[in-house]
C-alpha cells in the first residue's frame, strides 16, 4: 500500500489555460531523478490518485509536478484549481525506472518527449553525471501549440550553461513556430529530417534514446527505432531504446 502523506501547495504555475506545474512542500522520502509519484485528493468520498513525474532535482527545496487539465478528467480539473497554501495528498516513497543509472553508456543521449512528458527530462539534466557521461544531449519536445513550450527560462539556463553538449529541438504540430519542427516526431524520424537538422546521427553504436508521452509517439517511434537496427533496453540484455508509459 502506498504511503499518502500532506503536501503543502507553494505555487500553482499555469503555463496557460490548461498546462500547469504546482510547487509543492512535502517531507518525500529521496527519489532519483527521472521517477515518478502520485498525488490524490479525496473526491466523493475516494481518494482520486494519479501518477505524475518529478521535474525539479532530487536535491531542490520543493518539489514540482508538471500536468495537463483534462477538461472531463477527475483528479486534474481539481488539481488546476489549486492555489498556494492548499494541500494534497502525495506518495512519500517515489517509483520507476525512467532514470541515468538504467541506460547504457552511449556517445549520445537523445530524450524525446509529448506534452508534460518533459518533466523527468528536466529532473535529470539538472545531474551532474548525465553531463559527464554523455558527449552530446538532444532534447526533442513535441507540442501542439507553440503556447505548450513550456519550461522555456529553465532550458534556456541550460543551453547558455551546457551550449557546446545539449541540442533542444521543439515540435510544433499545430501551427508554424519560429525554430520549431512542424508535423510530428515520428514523421521526422522516418525521413530523417530530424538527425538532418539536430547534426547528429541516430545509431546502435554511439546513440542511447529515452522516450516518454503519449503512448501511440512511443510505440511508433520505438518501432522506426527497431528498423534502423535499436533494440528496447532490458536489464539482461542492453539495449539503445528506454521508455516510460505515461499514462
Amino acid at each position: 500500500m502506498a504511503n499518502w502523506i500532506k503536501a503543502e501547495v507553494i505555487e500553482n504555475r499555469r503555463w496557460n489555460k490548461d498546462l500547469f506545474s504546482l510547487v509543492l512542500d512535502a517531507d518525500v522520502s529521496p527519489f532519483v531523478a527521472g521517477q515518478f509519484t502520485k498525488l490524490g485528493l479525496e473526491i466523493d468520498g475516494k481518494l482520486i490518485q494519479r501518477a505524475y513525474s518529478y521535474v525539479n532535482s532530487p536535491d531542490s527545496k520543493y518539489l514540482e509536478i508538471y500536468a495537463t487539465r483534462v477538461a472531463d478528467g477527475l483528479l486534474s480539473p481539481q488539481l488546476h484549481a489549486l492555489e498556494s497554501g492548499d494541500s494534497v495528498m502525495i506518495t512519500k516513497d517515489a517509483a520507476g525506472f525512467f532514470t541515468l543509472d538504467e541506460i547504457p553508456q552511449g556517445e549520445h543521449l537523445w530524450m524525446l518527449s509529448t506534452g508534460t512528458a518533459l518533466g523527468p527530462y528536466l529532473s535529470i539534466l539538472q545531474q551532474k553525471d548525465v553531463w559527464q557521461r554523455f558527449r552530446k544531449v538532444i532534447l526533442v519536445h513535441a507540442v501542439r501549440f507553440s503556447a505548450d513550450l513550456s519550461y522555456q527560462a529553465e532550458i534556456n539556463a541550460l543551453k547558455d550553461t551546457h551550449s557546446d553538449q545539449i541540442i533542444v529541438q521543439p515540435f510544433v504540430s499545430r501551427e508554424p513556430t519560429a525554430g520549431a519542427l512542424s508535423g510530428r516526431i515520428t514523421h521526422a524520424l522516418e525521413d530523417g529530417m530530424l538527425e538532418r537538422v539536430v547534426g547528429q546521427p541516430l545509431s546502435a553504436q554511439q546513440s542511447q534514446i529515452m522516450l516518454c508521452g503519449n503512448p501511440q509517439m512511443v510505440k511508433d517511434v520505438r518501432a522506426l527505432l527497431e528498423q534502423k537496427g535499436l533494440e528496447k533496453n532490458l536489464r539482461r540484455k542492453p539495449g539503445q531504446i528506454t521508455t516510460e508509459q505515461y499514462w
